[in-house]
């Protein structure tokens, strides 16, 4: 089983023993490659789709070698038991339904040892949920997947919340600990960003007659993203 960039460093924040759950597994590709290479001695393969599970199944029978894998239909983490696994992984699905499925059962999520995340969106709002409900973020990585590059976040449960309540949405939507964990697309990503946030901010100038106050989130991302390349630079 060979994997794509993206999911090839997703497996890499699995440590060589550890076993997993892959919610909203699809192909199933992850748990496979993990289980194949003697990574993972246990995986969960979780889809809320029959179809998606099927497929996975499918993939199972033809790849793995031995039975030390489980497949389940279901809806979000409620397919496993507390501490079943060490690792949860939650990967193509938006930063806000990710959230929601980590805080659906708190008492069930903190029993977890690690969550490896990849948001399709609201990535801003996923960091800011998991730093005000106790996780912290250990790692974030920059994956190419087609014409996209991704963000994974590795988050570990500790307990210790902090209020953000004053920060702004720039804060989380481009965080200085980038510059920490950054890559080979680091600047790639920051530059497509800043072209974003910057359009925002010229339709809101050409259409609102409020465009000060209104394009001032986007202005805030366009700053801290400027301030993220001048520190690369």
């Amino acid at each position: 089983m060979k994997l794509n960039d993206r999911l090839r460093k997703i497996a890499n924040e699995i440590k060589t023993g550890e076993t997993m759950a892959d919610i909203g597994t699809d192909h199933g590709f992850l748990p496979i490659y993990l289980n194949e290479r003697g990574i993972s001695p246990y995986v969960v393969f979780s889809d809320i789709s029959k179809g998606s599970l099927e497929k996975a199944k499918a993939n199972c029978r033809e790849q793995m070698i031995d039975d030390n894998y489980d497949c389940r239909l279901g809806d979000g983490l409620g397919v496993l038991a507390p501490a079943e696994v060490d690792d949860i992984v939650i990967a193509g699905m938006g930063g806000s339904l990710i959230s929601d499925i980590i805080g659906e059962e708190p008492e069930l999520s903190h029993s977890f040892k690690r969550f490896i995340l990849q948001p399709r969106n609201n990535i801003g709002k996923l960091r800011r949920w998991l730093l005000a409900n106790g996780y912290e973020i250990t790692n974030e990585q920059m994956a190419r997947e087609g014409r996209f590059i991704c963000i994974i976040i590795t988050a570990e449960y500790s307990g210790k919340t902090d209020s953000f309540e004053d920060e702004s949405d720039a804060f989380f939507e481009y965080p200085t600990w980038l510059l920490d964990h950054r890559n080979e697309l680091t600047v790639e990503y920051l530059q497509r960003e800043f072209k974003k946030e910057q359009k925002i901010v010229d339709n809101i100038s050409k259409n609102s007659s409020n465009a000060g106050s209104d394009s001032e989130p986007a202005r805030e991302c366009v700053h801290a993203i400027e301030q993220l390349l001048k520190e690369l630079s």
